[in-house]
């Protein structure tokens, strides 16, 4: 049975009050601690759950944020794309807020969320403003353009869909960059999660935000076509009276 605080809390969603739903979701903890709201949030709908996650980032935290479940948190993220939200601004809110708050374990979120329907297209979202950075990293280990990552030279010499299948090959999928160097609770740290940690999950992000950017070249090539090749306009018949 849900608990009464939850029929309360999804009311005042329902009326857009996302505030006064979260602090009664807060109050669950007040009475009865923090296991009982990571329960109770079994049992509120992904959409609601959504709603007020899309409210609360890392300048503005909710109790919500800090006890979702990587389960809760997945299924309530890859609604996100509903909203249409062409900036994912508060999908990278979300994210970060979530995925690298204290003491939480960033694998254990990311891999729930990979193991979802659309959830490496919600990753691809979140990282799609980097996806030059995220291919010059899968191909050199570094973020930076500018400096020659030091690389294996056998990787060197792969093809790319050699590259592709040695990310699951710890010996070849070594980490030139250290966590430290990357620990930024933002879209490095994630990128340099995903392929370390969880590389199927990030070859599956690659492979959307590749193909994505080759949707988008061939859409902006087919509206430039020259007027030159265009066929010329029928002329307009005069009219008759």
């Amino acid at each position: 049975m849900s608990h009464p605080v939850l029929v309360k809390a999804e009311k005042l969603i329902r009326v857009g009050d996302i505030v006064g739903a979260e602090a009664a979701l807060a109050s669950i903890v007040d009475s009865d601690g923090d296991g009982a709201l990571m329960v109770a949030l079994d049992d509120l709908a992904a959409k609601d759950l959504l709603a007020v996650l899309r409210d609360f980032d890392s300048s503005k935290e909710s109790v919500v944020n800090l006890l979702v479940s990587p389960e809760q948190f997945a299924r309530a993220i890859v609604l996100e794309r509903r909203y249409g939200d062409q900036s994912h601004e508060r999908l990278h809110g979300m994210i970060n807020s979530v995925i690298f708050r204290p003491d939480g374990d960033p694998d254990e979120f990311l891999e729930a969320i990979g193991e979802v329907e659309g959830g490496c297209d919600v990753l691809a979202d979140y990282l799609c403003e980097r996806s030059e950075n995220i291919e010059h990293f899968f191909r050199t280990g570094s973020f930076d353009f500018f400096a020659d990552a030091d690389a294996d030279d056998a990787y060197d010499d792969m093809s790319d869909e050699e590259r592709l299948d040695a990310l699951s090959d710890p010996g070849a999928n070594r980490a030139i960059l250290s966590h430290s160097e990357v620990n930024d609770h933002d879209w490095m740290e994630l990128a340099w999660t995903l392929r370390y940690h969880s590389p199927e999950i990030f070859r599956d992000v690659l492979l959307i935000l590749r193909a994505r950017a080759q949707a988008g070249e061939a859409a902006g090539a087919a509206v430039e076509v020259p007027m030159a090749e265009r066929p010329p306009a029928e002329p307009e018949e005069e009219s008759a009276l």
